[in-house]
């Protein structure tokens, strides 16, 4: 299991290494454009199939969770360690989808506000539910992680 974990971790180090790259010489990009879309697709075909197999794997060691010792210190296993993993998966993508749907609308209610000042009202409450998507996984967080105590 710990070899899928390497693999995850040299894709993500690789798509790093790869934007500070590029963003420190821009001019590379009209060199490695050719190569440059088969790689990064490559690296996220491995990252997401890495992620498929850990959960795969991961599960029988969830599920096979160890009653903590007598002396009340909980051990933390590869199991564990996963299910906490898991848990931070709905906070960072609602956080990531919330940003998204936050930038246009912002813009867009910036632009509004500026032409009619009356109309701030309706912006802040579309600029709210779109905000309010973080706040769900937010939540769906904190619920399963009360599942695991």
């Amino acid at each position: 299991m710990y070899w899928l974990v390497a693999l995850m971790s040299l894709a993500i180090v690789g798509l790093i290494v790869s934007g500070i790259l590029l963003e420190i010489r821009p001019t590379l990009a009209t060199r490695i454009r050719p190569w440059y879309k088969p790689a990064m697709g490559t690296q996220l075909v491995v990252f997401v199939g890495a992620q498929f197999g850990l959960l795969l794997l991961g599960i029988s060691d969830v599920m096979a969770a160890v009653e903590p010792a007598a002396s009340g210190a909980i051990e933390m296993s590869t199991g564990m360690g996963l299910a906490i993993l898991g848990v931070g998966i709905p906070t960072g993508l609602s956080t990531i989808g919330a940003g998204i749907a936050v930038g246009p609308i912002g813009a867009a209610s910036l632009a509004a506000v500026m032409e009619r000042p009356e109309a701030l009202g309706r912006t802040l409450i579309f600029l709210g539910l779109a905000e309010g998507i973080a706040i769900y996984g937010l939540v769906m967080s904190i619920l399963l992680l009360n599942r695991l105590g």
